[in-house]
Formats: C-alpha cells, sequence, structure tokens
C-alpha cells in the first residue's frame, strides 16, 4: 500500500504520457496544416517522457535503499547489478566493481569487467584445480565476457576460457621468474677451487606456463618448465596430473606432481618471503617429494585444519638412469596442519610435515643419496653443503613441526626437521651405522603498505600481501611492500660416522615490493657460512655474501 501510495501522483502523467505516444492525439493529426502547435504538442510530449522516466529512477532507487537497509550488505555482484539500474553504491564497490559508464536507460552489455583487475594477491605458480562449484563462482564473480555461449576472462587472475555452466574450461596461466645478482667475498683459500661463484650471472628460475583442462569436477593439469633449477634455460616438467574435485574440500591426485610437505613447499613460489626455501626444507622435500614427482594421494582442507598425503615414485625423466629397469623409488608424504587460535587479527599455525623414501633409486653405484645444496640462492651450480655420494642406502626419512603466527602486518615462522638415514649391510655381512642431520629456520615479516600476509587455508600455509590499490603514484597508489628476514640453518655432519657434509648458516634480508597482483620486484642479501666438508672448493670451510634481485609475472 505504501508503495502504492508513492506511485499515485504519477499515474495521471503515466496515463496521458501512455496516450499520446500511442498516437491518440486527433487534435495534432487534424491540424496538420498548423505546424507550430504540432512541434509544440512533440516537444511537450518528450518533455513528459524524459520527467516520467526521470520519476522511474527515482522511484527504483529507493525501492533499491529500502531493500538494502533490509538485507543488509550486498554482495559485490549485486552491488554491480543495481548499479546498472540506476541505484549507486558506496564508493568501495565502484572502486572495484562497479562500471559508472552504465546510466539507466542504456542497455547493459553483455559482460562484467573489473575496472581494478589487478587488486589482490598473486596467481599461484601451478594449474588451477578447484571444485567445479568453486570454478563456477569465480568465473560468475571476476572479469569476464560472454561471447557465443563461452565465456571468456580471468578468474584469480588468470585467463579462462568456459562454457557458461562451468563445466567445459581451458586455463592458461604463467609464472616467471627472473633472477639476478652476484657474490661477494668468495675467494678461494689455498689448497681450494673456486666454484662457481661469479660476480654476476643470471638465471631464468622458473618459466613454468600452466594448463588446466577441466570437465565438471575432473581437472588434468600440464605445466612445463623452461627454466628449473641453477642453469639458465634448463627445461623440464613441472607437473603434469589428474585430479577429482567432486568430494568437499578435497583433491585427489595421480600423476606427476608437487606433494605438499613442510609449510614453505605447501606455498606458491609466487607468494615466497625470499627467493628461495630455507635450505633445509628444500632438501626435506626433494627426499621422496618436490616438483614433478610421481604421486599419488589427495588433500583435505576446513577453515581451521588441513591434512594431506601421497604415496610417491620417482620425479620425471629419472627411470632412464636406473641400472635395473623397475626397480624405482618408492615413497610417501604425510602433512597436517591447523589453526588453533584464530581472530580478526591473530592466526596461531601448527603443522607436522614427514616424508620417506622406503627405497631409493639403485643406479651405476648401488643404492647412493647425495645431500647437498646451495647457499639458499640459485645463481650457483655449486653446493658448499655436500655430503657426497652415501653408499647403501635402504632409507631416507625426516619429520619435524611447522610453527606460525600473524599479528596484524606481522607474521612469524618457523620449521625444523629431523634426517635419518638407514643403511643395508655391506658385502660380507658388515652392519653400516645409521646416520643422522637436522635443521631449522626462523623468518618474519612486516608489511609496510598493502593488505598483510594472510592464512590461505586451501594450502595450509600463509599467502603473499594483497593489493589494495594497483600501482599509481599520481593518486597516490604504490602496491604492496613488505620486508622480510630469516636466520636457517642445516647440518650435514655426523663425524661420529665419519660423514661430513658442513654446517650452513644463512642470515637473510629481502625487500618486495607488488605494483599489482600480477608483477612482483624482489631484492635479497645473503650472508652465508659453512664448515668444512670432503670437497674440493669447500676443504677449510667458506663464507660469502650474495646480492641478488627477481622480477616475477604471474597470471
Amino acid at each position: 500500500m505504501a508503495m502504492m501510495r508513492r506511485c499515485s501522483p504519477l499515474l495521471p502523467s503515466f496515463a496521458f504520457a501512455s496516450i499520446l505516444m500511442s498516437g491518440i492525439a486527433p487534435v495534432a493529426e487534424a491540424s496538420s496544416s498548423d505546424d507550430a502547435q504540432i512541434r509544440a504538442l512533440k516537444a511537450e510530449m518528450a518533455e513528459m517522457r524524459r520527467e516520467m522516466m526521470g520519476q522511474i529512477t527515482h522511484l527504483k532507487s529507493q525501492i533499491a535503499q529500502s531493500e538494502t537497509r533490509q538485507k543488509g550488505p550486498v554482495s559485490r555482484r549485486t552491488a554491480r547489478t543495481t548499479a546498472q539500474n540506476g541505484y549507486k553504491f558506496p564508493e568501495k564497490y565502484a572502486d572495484n566493481d562497479v562500471d559508472p559508464n552504465v546510466k539507466f536507460g542504456e542497455q547493459v552489455p553483455h559482460k562484467n569487467i573489473l575496472l581494478n583487475n589487478g587488486v589482490g594477491t598473486p596467481p599461484s605458480d601451478r594449474g588451477m584445480t578447484t571444485s567445479w562449484k568453486d570454478f563456477k563462482a569465480a568465473t560468475q564473480q571476476d572479469e569476464n565476457v560472454h561471447v557465443g555461449g563461452m565465456t571468456i576472462g580471468f578468474p584469480k587472475g588468470r585467463f579462462t576460457v568456459a562454457s557458461e555452466d562451468g563445466a567445459y574450461g581451458l586455463s592458461i596461466g604463467l609464472a616467471f621468474h627472473e633472477d639476478f645478482g652476484g657474490f661477494m667475498g668468495m675467494s678461494p683459500r689455498r689448497g681450494e677451487t673456486k666454484g662457481d661463484f661469479s660476480s654476476f650471472t643470471e638465471n631464468a628460475r622458473r618459466l613454468r606456463i600452466p594448463f588446466t583442462f577441466r570437465y565438471k569436477d575432473w581437472v588434468a593439469n600440464v605445466t612445463p618448465d623452461f627454466g628449473s633449477g641453477s642453469a639458465d634455460g634448463s627445461d623440464g616438467l613441472y607437473e603434469a596430473n589428474l585430479n577429482y574435485t567432486g568430494l568437499h574440500n578435497t583433491i585427489l591426485t595421480v600423476g606427476y606432481f608437487q606433494p605438499r610437505v613442510t609449510e614453505e613447499d605447501s606455498e606458491s613460489s609466487n607468494d615466497f618471503e625470499m627467493m628461495e626455501r630455507p635450505a633445509i626444507t628444500d632438501i626435506v622435500r626433494n627426499i621422496a617429494a618436490g616438483d614433478a614427482r610421481f604421486s599419488v594421494g589427495g588433500l583435505h582442507y576446513e577453515k581451521r585444519w588441513w591434512i594431506a598425503g601421497y604415496f610417491t615414485g620417482q620425479t620425471f625423466g629419472n627411470r632412464a638412469k636406473d641400472t635395473n629397469i623397475g626397480d624405482s623409488q618408492t615413497g610417501g608424504t604425510f602433512r597436517v596442519a591447523g589453526r588453533p587460535y584464530v581472530s580478526k587479527d591473530i592466526d596461531v599455525h601448527l603443522g607436522l610435515s614427514a616424508i620417506s623414501a622406503f627405497k631409493v633409486n639403485d643406479g651405476t653405484n648401488g643404492r647412493t643419496y647425495t645431500f647437498k645444496e646451495a647457499p639458499e640462492v640459485n645463481l650457483t651450480t655449486t653446493a658448499l653443503l655436500n655430503t657426497g655420494a652415501l653408499r647403501n642406502i635402504g632409507s631416507v626419512w625426516s619429520a619435524g613441526p611447522e610453527l606460525g603466527f600473524r599479528w596484524k602486518k606481522l607474521v612469524l615462522k618457523g620449521e625444523y626437521y629431523h634426517i635419518g638415514v638407514t643403511r643395508n649391510q655391506q658385502q660380507g655381512g658388515q652392519s653400516l651405522p645409521s646416520l643422522s642431520f637436522e635443521g631449522y629456520y626462523g623468518a618474519a615479516n612486516y608489511t609496510l603498505f598493502g593488505k598483510p600476509r594472510m592464512y590461505n587455508e586451501k594450502e595450509g600455509a600463509f599467502s603473499a600481501p594483497g593489493v589494495e590499490h594497483e600501482f599509481d603514484p599520481a593518486h597516490g597508489y604504490w602496491g604492496a611492500l613488505e620486508l622480510s628476514g630469516r636466520y636457517s640453518v642445516a647440518d650435514f655432519d655426523d663425524t661420529a660416522n665419519s660423514v661430513r657434509g658442513g654446517r650452513q648458516t644463512v642470515w637473510s634480508g629481502g625487500v618486495n615490493w607488488y605494483p599489482n597482483r600480477h608483477f612482483r620486484v624482489m631484492l635479497d642479501f645473503n650472508h652465508f657460512i659453512v664448515t668444512r666438508n670432503s670437497q674440493a672448493y669447500n676443504i677449510l670451510g667458506r663464507d660469502g655474501n650474495s646480492v641478488a634481485a627477481r622480477v616475477q609475472a604471474a597470471f
């Protein structure tokens, strides 16, 4: 009734306008000789029509405001639709979603394009493995254009072509990491060789192109990598796997994959605080996980906990290195993580990771295993931390806890891992002793401007900072900026059993700038100290410094 009362003054105007627009105006028709009277009537009709349309717009605006007050906050999709019908929502929606150029009375184009598509966190360096439900939601909420029954857009910042219902989809992404920099203070001591420590060099660290093929809840990922490793231009495969996502918050996987183990390994490389992982987590993950590892298993997540387990084989391309065909490495990984306390400003993370190679590859020299690692910057092929080939290996395993804490814009985290190596008997029956190694790290990160690092429940790890406004110095917007520091130790000396791989300590500091969600510039400084081992370039122990930068593109 209230609506009828508000509308009643308009009824005579509507009726009269309808009569005029229907052509029922006998006086005007009869007076064809009086051009002045006809022009006056036409002008009056046009003025009445404009007034009527304005009143309708005003009424729709009042209705939208009334519904908003009754229903509370609106979604961004609703804000966009309502704005197209004449109602202006608060500026926080207009800045992100609403096209101010669409006025009432105009035909709304069959598209939906975000004005600030560079706002948010970086896309992943992996294929988009999401459920059909989540994929449809992403394609509806993010920028897209409808062409011939297909949706073309950039859900989560990645180019995607999908059918209207999201059942079929193809996504193509990019993870481009180009590193450059060098080493200082690396002159060899007497009796040592220098090693690969250039004062300036470069490395195509990652040049991944993730392809994701989807049919409903079945997802296939194929990601070649044209920059894998520390040798510039080295190419290979990052992943090639089949996934089923039809179970609630669950992803089941088979194929070449990177099994998630350790907190650092669960993060996308586009989200790293520093250019490289701590040495100990890189060594641990490569025992039976790492890139392009044949894997069968799955993960499940909820808002407060995360769990994953995989049975693993060997990495892509390693089968050709086996002496005994069919006697490949087998292993497994397990990780569980949770958030015992969560609030707006606080996240507490606890986790446990375990990994084991039940049986290592049987190569030219039998079952051997080597632990080695560069000083946390991949601008060198020389590993100062190096045990050499350990022989007669039965199995290799590692386990340790994860800790993380976020308070507003500050994130603290750390992990510890113990590594055990069991060995088979030598010829003649002599038993070989087991070996023990260990390592740990502690890291701190602070976001100076931009959204702080937040907890990613789908990865059980912390994500990169979020860009609230793209780089636009003319309007005082600078993207996001963060500072990071880390202390890490990896100890591969077991002198009681005559194994001296060295103890590596690295102090690191870095700054990361994100002009938008798709690009990042990183600058890292490392000071490393490595005790002596049996390698020709580290007989007496080495220390040194590195300065490195990275330019990153992520789609």
